[in-house]
């Protein structure tokens, strides 16, 4: 990938603490990098959203990106593209596509976010 990174659109749940971490944790290691990347925050947003053919209560439960030519990504797969935009994440990125270790991955996150959703009394 060149260093002129096309600008992506990361959704994620500003009422989540944890991903409000996530989040500046991801510009932290991605320096000028996170320039490319936008932050939206989800709350309030369903309608626009489903414009974009994005369940709302999916992104709620999984991480959802918008490359710069409108495609929507989510789960592992926008993870991964997220990742590998950041040197120092390119592995985990890597680490997480092999097709013996995706299927695990997905259904721990799963777990873990249902958790999360439940015990904020959201889910």
């Amino acid at each position: 990938m060149t260093n002129k990174q096309q600008c992506i659109t990361v959704f994620f749940d500003g009422a989540c603490p944890q991903c409000i971490r996530d989040q500046r944790f991801y510009q932290h290691f991605a320096g000028q990098g996170g320039e490319q990347v936008k932050w939206l925050d989800i709350t309030g947003q369903d309608e626009y959203l489903k414009t974009l053919g994005i369940v709302p209560v999916k992104a709620l439960t999984e991480l959802h990106i918008q490359l710069a030519n409108g495609e929507v990504l989510s789960e592992l797969d926008a993870y991964i593209v997220l990742m590998s935009r950041v040197w120092l994440l390119k592995p985990l990125a890597f680490f997480i596509s092999l097709p013996i270790i995706r299927p695990f991955i997905a259904r721990i996150y799963h777990q873990r976010v249902t958790k999360r959703l439940k015990s904020q009394g959201r889910m």
